[in-house]
């Protein structure tokens, strides 16, 4: 909570905005000087000083305008100051005296609330935003002049109303399906297990196998958001700028796939002042990332850390930051530079020097992290040229909501949404394995030399299995599934 004291006293004319201001907050002082003159208030032609407490934390942005003008009105008694303190103001100035849009409108809200104020004044363009969060009294203006008849008591204004969720609405106008897609059944049912847990996938084949068309569909089939997931999904989206004036709630789950060349301040965030990267824009939602041995090392490499906390910290000598980053990563590569190892119609025309160039670039540990591995080979002549018989995307997110209906009520846990999210212990817990599936699992870790995250990954997935069979064991044969998944332990031996 950031409080704007106004202080106006005799002396050379002077406008001096302290607190640590950035430059759009110094620049306010002639929108703020423009807008109370064209409102046909009187502006003072006195000493001026604004203080943006507290004063050691750096301010940024140009939402402190409205505040600023309020507390000259106020100061010069244009306005009456009983009522301000149980509000709190928020909003850019035009040169008019205009109220324009500003980002981060939903936390500003939820700090409202916090702090027990009586209402929000806001734009009209952020209403439905920030009247999402119940029990606070938000109102929407569009000028100066609309704020001081307020006060006054000349002019009643409406308070904004919250917004329903409409996922079903915005999901029918989705013009992707599954049932577009030929052959790939082994593929398909690997997406319908990373949709139902939640898990992490790589799909490793030729061009034009349909990797990019398989992954472009997962969106299809994820399970609808809950309440609060949204609430989460759309603070990230208000505080970077890309919420919509017309949409308060991003009832979706997000669908990112930035190009290879991004940066790692891109993917993870950051800039002089944070702002989240493409894995938080990707929370409760699926990041996808297309020729994935492309993306530079550096970039891939700062991956692991969030893959596996759900979290990204950002430093800075003033400030650390930690936005959420719990997101299913679905990751496409051919098998080389040329794409066609081991294809059987056309030759690879890659040296083994280029091959193991190629495939280095993705390490080990960041292939650990990966919970579904798989091959997604060319379609044959018959698939190609044939009708596609596949089921409908809404028949899969049918058993997919199911599965993870179960989970929730399974794992009994407000942080734990579904099996990819699953502590240690929670295996421990959960993870019932038959005495004949215990053996099994007991001859694959000697023969293939699992490691202990790969051995958790797959009893994870197994878990996954067997709530989509609504099987409260995990048996032999959901075991053998699992396995199957972490067909490349070690991408440079593929």
């Amino acid at each position: 909570m950031i409080e704007v004291e106004v202080d106006i006293s005799n002396g050379l004319p002077a406008f001096n905005i302290v607190g640590l201001p950035d430059t759009a907050i110094q620049e306010s002082r002639e929108r703020v000087r423009s807008g109370i003159t064209n409102s046909e208030f009187e502006f003072p032609l006195k000493r001026i000083t604004v203080n943006l407490a507290p004063a050691d934390l750096r301010k940024e942005g140009p939402s402190f305008d409205l505040s600023i003008a309020i507390g000259i009105l106020a100061a010069t008694k244009q306005i009456s100051r009983e009522k301000l303190l149980d509000y709190l103001f928020v909003g850019e100035l035009s040169l008019t005296g205009g109220v324009r849009p500003v980002s981060g409108i939903l936390s500003m809200a939820i700090c409202a609330k916090s702090q027990k104020k009586k209402g929000f004044i806001v734009p009209k363009d952020n209403a439905n935003e920030a009247a999402l969060i119940q029990g606070l009294e938000v109102i929407p203006v569009t000028s100066l002049n609309e704020v001081v008849d307020f006060f006054s008591g000349e002019k009643q204004i409406k308070p904004a109303t919250g917004v329903s969720l409409g996922i079903s609405e915005e999901s029918s106008s989705i013009d992707v399906d599954f049932s577009d897609i030929k052959g790939q059944e082994h593929a398909k049912r690997a997406l319908e297990i990373a949709a139902a847990g939640g898990h992490n996938v790589l799909m490793v084949g030729p061009p034009g196998s349909g990797k990019t068309m398989l992954a472009r569909r997962m969106s299809t089939i994820v399970p609808d958001m809950t309440f609060e997931e949204a609430i989460e999904v759309t603070k990230i989206y208000s505080v970077s700028g890309m919420l919509s004036s017309k949409k308060g709630l991003v009832s979706t789950r997000p669908f990112r796939a930035p190009h290879h060349t991004v940066s790692p301040a891109g993917l993870v965030g950051g800039g002089q002042f944070p702002r989240p990267g493409e894995i938080s824009l990707s929370h409760n939602g699926v990041l996808f990332l297309d020729e994935f041995p492309e993306f530079s090392r550096s970039v891939l490499e700062v991956l692991r850390q969030p893959l596996e906390d759900g979290i990204v910290t950002i430093s800075r000598a003033s400030s650390t930051l930690t936005f959420p980053a719990k997101f299913m990563m679905i990751a496409a590569m051919n098998p080389c530079k040329c794409g066609y190892l081991g294809d059987k119609l056309k030759e690879c025309t890659c040296s083994p020097s280029h091959i193991r160039k190629y495939r280095s670039k993705i390490s080990g540990p960041l292939m650990d992290r990966i919970d579904i591995q798989i091959e997604v080979p060319r379609l044959t002549k018959n698939e190609l040229i044939g009708i596609s018989t596949g089921e409908s995307s809404k028949k899969i997110k049918c058993r997919v909501q199911k599965t993870r209906d179960r989970q929730r009520k399974n794992l009994d846990s407000k942080n734990i949404t579904c099996n990819s999210q699953m502590s240690p212990r929670m295996i421990k817990k959960y993870c019932n394995l038959s005495d004949s599936a215990q053996d099994f699992l007991e001859n694959a870790i000697d023969k293939l030399g699992l490691s202990g995250r790969a051995y958790d990954k797959i009893l994870k997935i197994s878990k996954t299995i067997s709530d989509l069979d609504e099987k409260n064991t995990i048996e032999t044969e959901h075991l053998a599934e699992a396995l199957q998944y972490r067909c490349f332990e070690n991408v440079s031996n593929y």
